[in-house]
């Protein structure tokens, strides 16, 4: 199969794109996502229209975030979107006369990711994306792991501390409240609240308050030397490096992928990250350690994945 269409859904807007078997972009669209869940469908199916127009596109796959059923059709819960049980490949096929693939948001970012990005010569591969929540997917023997019904690879919602946190989901102890990009200025403002004094830099990225610190205040601060900021960061992958070590005993693959807006931040994060991950490992000593590795994709990871697994059908 030759071009396929991509789409990403995201909670502001939805990016459609035309992309190639060398998971190249050819053309590109994005739109606002409406508030209401019909009308995310019609203009889902309107930016699908728009990027193949006129071209040979053969199908369509769509990354949405949420519950995906085992066929690949319907998004059993969105949370975002409203959607309960939501036919979702029926509908945009009805619309847009092209075969569809539905799959999770991050399954199919991992999907691009180990197709054409970090994770191109490795066949076991796990991917953690660390933006607003933490998600991920799972490759074992070059094959996307979903699990009996579809939805595995949930792992913001492995519970690391019992009774800790409430999370949105309405569990408590959820991994992504303590690896996140939330949990991140929850860290600074709390030790800005406790040590203004070293948070100087960090507090005059915002509106001086530390309430007022938000996530890209953190990461500038942290640029410039920020004691605080970047103790911060430290806190984040430390929680992230033993949750990586756990997947290792897992899943024992030869690459962790780390995405999202936080891993963005390079090394001033994934070094952290790796300490910690040889810190938990269990035997570190006597068993080979997975690489940890910077996601390549980027923001188009999704929609290039999504693409390649229409291909795949």
């Amino acid at each position: 199969m030759g071009l396929t269409i991509g789409v990403d859904i995201g909670g502001t807007k939805i990016a459609a794109g035309l992309v190639d078997e060398a998971g190249t972009i050819l053309d590109t669209c994005q739109v606002a996502t409406p508030p209401s869940p019909e009308g995310v469908i019609e203009a889902i199916a309107d930016a699908i229209k728009a990027v193949g127009e006129g071209t040979s596109a053969e199908a369509v796959g769509i990354g949405a975030a949420g519950y995906v059923d085992d066929k690949r059709a319907t998004v059993l819960f969105a949370p975002n979107i409203a959607w309960r049980h939501e036919a979702l490949k029926d509908k945009i096929e009805q619309r847009v006369s092209l075969s569809v693939v539905v799959e999770n948001d991050a399954n199919a970012a991992a999907w691009g990711e180990y197709r054409f990005g970090a994770g191109t010569g490795h066949d076991d591969v796990v991917v953690i994306t660390l933006g607003t929540g933490l998600g991920g997917g799972i490759i074992i023997g070059g094959r996307l792991h979903r699990g009996r019904f579809g939805v595995a690879g949930e792992f913001g919602h492995l519970r690391v501390v019992p009774d800790g946190l409430l999370c949105g989901c309405g569990s408590q102890g959820c991994w992504e409240q303590y690896a996140s990009g939330r949990a991140l200025v929850r860290y600074a403002r709390q030790r800005a609240t406790a040590t203004p004094e070293a948070a100087k830099v960090l507090l005059a990225e915002g509106d001086g308050t530390p309430e007022g610190i938000e996530g890209r205040h953190v990461s500038s601060a942290a640029r410039q030397g920020d004691p605080v900021a970047i103790d911060s960061f430290r806190e984040l992958a430390r929680w992230a490096g033993a949750g990586l070590a756990d997947l290792a005993s897992l899943f024992d693959p030869s690459a962790f992928i780390v995405g999202g807006g936080v891993s963005d931040e390079g090394d001033l994060v994934l070094d952290p990250i790796r300490k910690s991950f040889r810190r938990w490992l269990v035997g570190s000593r006597y068993r080979p350690h997975a690489q940890v590795l910077a996601a390549r994709l980027g923001g188009r990871a999704g929609l290039v994945g999504a693409a390649d697994l229409a291909r795949q059908g």
